[in-house]
């Protein structure tokens, strides 16, 4: 019980910084194409080359964060409720 009354500061915290987070930046980079927007192959030979659209983001190479994805869902959900 102790252990988690000395944890809870920091748990706190990190919560925190991760909503600020989510405010400043919302979006974060696509996790398949690590934020290109599109896969890159490589050649038998060794060259780079463009691959197709990112699936996941549909080639815009970014992904909205999972702390501001709960907030617009909390956001909508008080405002239809207040309608």
């Amino acid at each position: 019980m102790s252990s988690l009354l000395h944890a809870m500061p920091g748990l706190i915290l990190v919560a925190l910084c991760y909503a600020c987070l989510c405010a400043a930046s919302p979006f974060g980079a696509c996790r398949k194409c690590k934020g290109w927007g599109f896969a890159i192959r490589q050649t038998r030979d060794g060259r780079l080359k463009r691959g197709r659209q990112c699936r996941r983001c549909q080639g815009y190479g970014q992904r909205i964060r999972v702390g501001r994805r709960l907030y617009n869902a909390a956001v909508r959900l008080h405002r239809e409720g207040t309608r």
